[in-house]
């Protein structure tokens, strides 16, 4: 439904975007992360007409977003940052008036609108001057607009951007609901939304691509990188020379970043063994307790959340994209 072929945005000698490529299928939750300045924002711009890109090609719908850019336009939805409201008229007028501009047929304006005013749950203020709506209501009538001539598409940057927790919640089921009805890219800096309404994850860090993939297989990609728990029994001496015995032990495997062991009550060592980038340590640290004639006890990952995963992928000393 949609696709971005080597999308990038330059400001003289500073590249905002950097060589972005990406499908989002059909009815797909695409969720677009990173942190503020990752060049979320530039992307969606791009991706929806209002900015020009330095190089690159979007298609909508099977249509070029340059090429023909009516047609592709016609099948988008969008919600930027800030909901582009006329505070001075109602909900209502402003949602006709939106259908009209996007030329929804006069004999269904009626029904577009009141369909757009009760998906985003609208209808207690649906007459109400939108100068007088709260901020949380204000992205409800954001929304409603990028839904009221039913897109096909649907880009929503930062939706949930400077509201309360509350009304964070609220717009995020709206969100959840329109799964399934629409392809919708979300872009977003807080990952409660992409964790409970994407079904893919694309993760930006200073306009580059460092991985796109489900959030549960991302953690499946980047257990190599997380820590390693081993607990064994039967190492001679003292706690004290047990421990260090085990954390030197561990210390020599290829792909070791750092070891830390302790002794535990029950008499047992635990060593936790962090692995470099692109090194999966457990199959070598269970062979390396039977070979020291040990008693492996324990030996399990730390799990992987999308938080971590994010802060992982976009730290100052990733070197490597996933």
């Amino acid at each position: 439904m949609i696709s971005v072929t080597h999308l990038s945005k330059k400001y003289g000698s500073f590249t905002a975007v950097d060589d972005l490529s990406f499908d989002v299928r059909e009815g797909e939750v695409l969720g677009f992360l990173g942190p503020n300045g990752a060049g979320k924002t530039t992307t969606m711009r791009m991706i929806t007409g209002f900015l020009p890109p330095s190089h690159g090609r979007v298609r909508v719908g099977g249509f070029d977003l340059y090429d023909h850019p009516v047609q592709a336009k016609q099948r988008l939805g969008y919600l930027p940052e800030n909901p582009p409201v006329y505070p001075e008229m109602t909900v209502r007028r402003y949602l006709r008036f939106v259908a009209e501009l996007k030329d929804v047929p006069s004999a269904r304006l009626g029904t577009a609108v009141g369909l757009a005013i009760e998906r985003a749950r609208l209808g207690e203020v649906a007459d109400a001057r939108i100068a007088t709506l709260s901020k949380g209501f204000r992205q409800r009538v954001g929304l409603a607009q990028a839904i009221v001539h039913e897109p096909p598409v649907l880009i929503l940057d930062e939706p949930t951007s400077s509201l309360d927790p509350k009304q964070r919640f609220e717009v995020r089921e709206l969100i959840a609901e329109l799964k399934g009805r629409h392809t919708v890219i979300l872009s977003t800096h807080i990952l409660p939304e992409v964790s409970e309404v994407a079904d893919r994850v694309f993760i930006i860090h200073r306009g580059k691509v460092m991985a796109v993939d489900s959030p549960a297989r991302l953690g499946d990609r980047l257990r190599a990188r997380e820590t390693v728990r081993v607990e064994v029994a039967g190492v001679p001496g003292s706690a004290a020379a047990a421990c260090e015995s085990v954390q030197q032990a561990f210390a020599g495997l290829h792909g070791v970043r750092r070891v830390t062991a302790g002794a535990t009550e029950a008499g047992t060592v635990e060593a936790r063994v962090e692995s470099e980038i692109g090194v999966d340590l457990r199959a070598a640290a269970a062979a390396l307790v039977v070979g020291n004639g040990w008693r492996l006890l324990g030996l399990n990952g730390e799990s992987l959340s999308l938080e971590d995963i994010f802060l992982k992928l976009t730290s100052d000393d990733t070197r490597e994209a996933t």
